[in-house]
């Protein structure tokens, strides 16, 4: 997801017209800012990946859900 907004352990970020509050907790040890991009897992901003590393797991993502609709009986 990309960061929008910063308050405190606090980041708006938004990937794929969703938005959400996610903890920073976990990345006190890097400093994440504005137009950064991370990888969220349950809430929590886990590290900091690059614009083209944040767009291949989506593509990623896409593709297994679509294989997913594609199984019978899923």
């Amino acid at each position: 997801m990309q960061v929008l907004a910063v308050d405190g352990f606090i980041a708006r970020c938004g990937a794929k017209g969703i938005e959400r509050d996610v903890s920073l907790f976990l990345m006190q040890d890097e400093p994440v800012q504005l137009g950064d991009f991370v990888m969220v897992h349950v809430g929590y901003a886990i590290q900091k990946m690059t614009e083209e590393h944040a767009r291949s797991a989506w593509e990623l993502y896409d593709e297994m859900l679509a294989l997913e609709g594609a199984v019978p009986g899923a």
